[in-house]
């Protein structure tokens, strides 16, 4: 038997009025996900612990059989292990993201929150921009390292865990009422501001009628984490395919193979055949008994507020990942459990993470199974299937 995870990366949502009432994963288009869960246990399971924030780093480990209240201690340093960065245990790692503000007011911190991706900036164009900040900010105690697209890496030496605000949570609003109290941090995101508002890079982007990346913007302040190995743990030997450094972090600190597919990038337009190519390969030639395949698509869809978008990125994950991988194995007559779902809440209409629980669907290619009901969130709640442990649904997957 293989072990396959699909996680939709934020999928999960309210009812839209525009949508006819319903959430983008009812009204999407989705005849592979509908047919699976005739045959599948459909239900909701919290994968945020209660009084923890909803990030995609609790909600992950949770999935992954790793219980957030004993394996957390931040999101950058699972985004550092992933790029090879260095860890001390003296060391904090901060995520630095390169975001869009506006440059309308006199001061920096008039200016106002626009986006916190840079209109899905490339890694490349972001590498450069990284670069000139670089070449100015970096001290004794600050190191700055490149990620992916818009993500990137600052350790900060013989550091504290300060309380610092994700700029996705505060889309829109103004930049002096979140920024951090330490002075030194604060300091080197005004700073940075001025190193690329007139960058040449950005000067051209905004010609093109593109988002300028324009600030830096640290958060997710923590420490080197400490994760059990997950073959040790589960007896799988196991294998994460995200476009995300997050997952390949926590991929990475549970001795887990984290391949670069390329062509991934996070986006609505990321290589779906390649990453779905990739599990492929991984079950039936590389002997890997559970691979976890990560889509961000829905999740950045849903922080730019769009509903055509999230739709379409819901669509996709059927059309371009779970079409092919489900009759490529079946062809293949490889045995299969399947679990689709999304990590946390990502709604258009708050555009940032909620708590609430997440549908999920658990398909088992051996079983037997007549059910009338499809894969969504108000039918996954009327089937009366609830997990209260985000981290124990491995275990159900396993089918332990």
């Amino acid at each position: 038997m293989k072990y396959i995870v699909v996680l939709g990366d934020g999928m999960s949502d309210e009812p839209i009025d525009s949508l006819d009432g319903k959430t983008p994963l009812a009204y999407a288009r989705t005849p592979v996900l509908d047919e699976l869960s005739k045959k599948a246990e459909i239900g909701l399971v919290q994968t945020i612990p209660e009084g923890m924030k909803p990030g995609s780093d609790t909600a992950n480990l949770a999935v992954m059989g790793y219980d957030p209240k004993i394996y957390y201690s931040g999101r950058s340093p699972l985004e550092a292990l992933s790029i090879g960065v260095p860890m001390k245990d003296t060391d904090i790692a901060l995520r630095c993201n390169i975001i869009t503000i506006s440059e309308d007011e006199a001061s920096f911190e008039d200016q106002t929150i626009i986006d916190h991706s840079s209109g899905e900036i490339s890694t490349e164009d972001c590498a450069v921009l990284l670069e000139a900040v670089k070449a100015q900010l970096e001290k004794e105690d600050y190191h700055f390292y490149v990620g992916t697209s818009y993500r990137h890496c600052l350790i900060w030496e013989n550091g504290q865990v300060v309380e610092l605000t994700p700029p996705h949570d505060v889309l829109t609003q103004r930049v002096g009422d979140h920024l951090p109290q330490d002075q030194v941090l604060r300091e080197m995101m005004k700073k940075s501001y001025e190193i690329l508002k007139d960058h040449p890079l950005n000067i051209e982007r905004k010609k093109q009628g593109l988002n300028p990346a324009n600030c830096c913007w640290f958060w997710g302040a923590g420490t080197r984490p400490a994760l059990k190995n997950f073959t040790e743990k589960t007896g799988k030997k196991g294998m994460v395919i995200s476009a995300v450094d997050l997952l390949k972090g926590i991929a990475v600190g549970a001795g887990m193979a984290a391949p670069i597919v390329e062509g991934a990038n996070g986006g609505l337009h990321t290589n779906y055949e390649g990453k779905t190519n990739r599990v492929l390969k991984a079950i039936c030639e590389e002997d890997y008994d559970f691979v976890y395949l990560h889509i961000e698509a829905p999740d950045e869809m849903g922080h730019q507020g769009s509903v055509e978008r999230k739709v379409e990125a819901i669509e996709y994950l059927d059309s371009r990942v779970l079409k092919p991988l489900t009759e490529t194995l079946k062809e293949r007559k490889v045995d299969f459990r399947l679990l689709v779902l999304p990590d946390h809440p990502t709604p258009v209409r708050v555009r940032t993470h909620t708590s609430d629980s997440v549908p999920y669907l658990l398909y088992d290619s051996t079983a037997e199974g007549n059910y009338d009901w499809n894969y969504n969130e108000q039918e996954a709640k009327s089937s009366g299937n609830y997990l209260a442990e985000g981290h124990a649904i491995i275990d159900k997957l396993f089918g332990r």
